[in-house]
C-alpha cells in the first residue's frame, strides 16, 4: 500500500493510496464489516522516514450526519 498527500496549494489536500490487488480484497471485506457491524478501520504507517500520513481512519458514519465529501468513482486508469 501507498500513501502520499497532495498539496493543492489552496488550503486543501488530496490522499493518494494505491492499493495492490490482494489489499483491495482486505479493505472490501474491512468494508463489509464497517458495513454490517457499524465498527472503523484504519490504514496505519510504519511511522517511518521523515513523516507524512500516519493514519487514516474509516468509521461508520449515521444517515443523518452531515456529509462533507462524497465518492467519485472513475474508471480511468491511474497515471501520476
Amino acid at each position: 500500500m501507498q500513501a502520499d498527500l497532495d498539496n493543492f496549494k489552496t488550503g486543501w489536500y488530496g490522499i493518494l493510496l494505491g492499493l495492490n490487488a490482494n489489499e483491495i480484497d482486505e479493505l472490501i471485506k474491512a468494508l463489509q464489516e464497517l458495513k454490517e457491524h457499524e465498527t472503523h478501520f484504519h490504514f496505519r504507517s510504519e511511522f517511518e522516514g521523515d513523516g507524512g500520513i500516519g493514519d487514516i481512519e474509516i468509521y461508520f458514519k449515521k444517515n443523518q450526519d452531515k456529509n462533507n465529501m462524497v465518492l467519485e468513482a472513475s474508471a480511468t486508469p491511474y497515471e501520476k
